[in-house]
């Protein structure tokens, strides 16, 4: 109440460096989570990839190399994009979106699978970029927008040109098919709905859709229904990736078996991707996996903080939008491997190997910790008086 009534400190100092206000605003706190989790990536890619190097004949730390490569890729996009206004980052977000989206559209025709079973990437020979994986943190940037233009006055429906959008994206990425993304763009998208004050009655509504698209996906995808199948049968072949996962945490216990003495790494075609926690689980037992678990909840718990306090729709949507997924793709992938949930081919955010993982991961929390720097917030009257100046009213001066 204090804040409304007479406003906060200015956190603006004329002609003041970049770096220092950057360093003055940001949350440290956040910061500081996401470079022990890239840290956590390297320690653990230590240890899960160099059996993968050694079957395609490269170097024992060849994958470590490329991580590393790609995290310093990944960290200075970061970086760069945290010190951004909100303002730049929208501009930017909205051209790159519209080239992720057409890259998206062309898989079918110029992607390739690496037999997988699944047209995601682009190969270039010297590495593959996966369009889905850019896409997502842009894709709620441009939604983000299109929600706080509907709630101008006299602005457009962008809720609707919002659901228009998102069905179009996710009809998409299930015919490559990728279901995984395709929840997690639909899931982003519901949350930010629901900040924007969707009625309850067409969030079930909604929810009840995706369990009819489900339902027909099932029915009509052999790569869905068999990882359907799989996670509800109740007996896990052993020599299934979730068989060797399981049976690496259990043996993991809670202090792990020791550094380098794992062997699910030698079993697992993606221990350094979509299953670099049961390798964590099993060197280096539960301790490590409860402090991995620390880490993405203080990020996602201190965005959340700040955002709460933000009074700009535009910042509180996408904030909000940005640190549901990033929290949510870590649930899905550590709930993968404990069989909590079906196989959904998901990294770990800034843990997994994976260069197109990386770097838009590093995109992603540049932007959450661009919207969640601490800036004025002026006062709740000049907000008010503003929108109604927009509107062709003229508010009495205030005393």
């Amino acid at each position: 109440m204090t804040e409304m009534v007479y406003g906060t400190v200015s956190s603006v100092r004329e002609g003041e460096p970049v770096l220092p206000k950057w360093w003055r605003t940001v949350d440290r706190w956040a910061l500081s989570c996401i470079l022990m989790l890239f840290g956590v990536g390297i320690l653990l890619g230590l240890a899960a990839s160099p059996p993968l190097a050694e079957r395609n004949g490269f170097g024992h730390f060849h994958y470590v190399q490329r991580q590393a490569f790609f995290g310093g890729l990944a960290l200075t996009a970061m970086f760069l994009t945290s010190m951004m206004t909100p303002v730049q980052v929208r501009r930017i977000a909205v051209i790159g979106f519209l080239g992720a989206f057409i890259a998206l559209l062309g898989l079918p025709f110029l992607g390739t699978d690496f037999g997988k079973g699944a047209v995601r990437w682009y190969s270039l020979g010297f590495a593959s970029v996966q369009p889905s994986e850019f896409l997502k943190p842009l894709f709620v940037i441009v939604v983000a927008w299109l929600m706080a233009a509907s709630q101008e006055i006299g602005g457009p429906p962008g809720k609707l040109w919002s659901f228009g959008l998102t069905v179009t994206i996710v009809l998409t990425l299930a015919l490559q098919p990728d279901f995984g993304q395709a929840c997690l763009v639909l899931f982003g998208w519901g949350v930010m709905w629901f900040v924007a004050g969707a009625p309850m009655l067409l969030l079930v509504g909604l929810a009840a859709l995706v369990v009819l698209g489900g339902m027909v996906a099932y029915n009509n995808s052999e790569h869905f229904a068999r990882r359907i199948d799989g996670f509800l049968t109740p007996e896990v072949d052993p020599t299934t990736q979730l068989g060797y996962a399981t049976n690496a945490i259990q043996e993991g216990g809670f202090f792990g078996v020791g550094v380098g003495e794992g062997t699910v790494k030698w079993s697992l075609p993606d221990a350094h991707t979509d299953f670099i926690i049961a390798v964590a689980a099993e060197e280096y037992g539960l301790i490590l996996v409860l402090a991995i678990i620390a880490l993405y909840t203080t990020v996602v718990v201190r965005s959340m903080m700040r955002l709460i306090r933000e009074r700009d729709p535009f910042i509180r949507l996408a904030g909000t939008g940005l640190a549901a997924m990033f929290g949510v793709q870590a649930m899905i992938n550590m709930g993968v491997a404990v069989r909590l949930l079906p196989a959904k081919g998901m990294t770990l955010p800034f843990v997994s190997y994976g260069g197109s993982s990386l770097i838009a991961g590093g995109i992603a929390l540049g932007m959450l910790l661009a919207f969640t720097r601490t800036r004025p917030q002026g006062e709740i009257g000049e907000i008010l008086r503003g929108r109604a100046r927009e509107a062709g009213f003229s508010p009495p001066p205030v005393l």
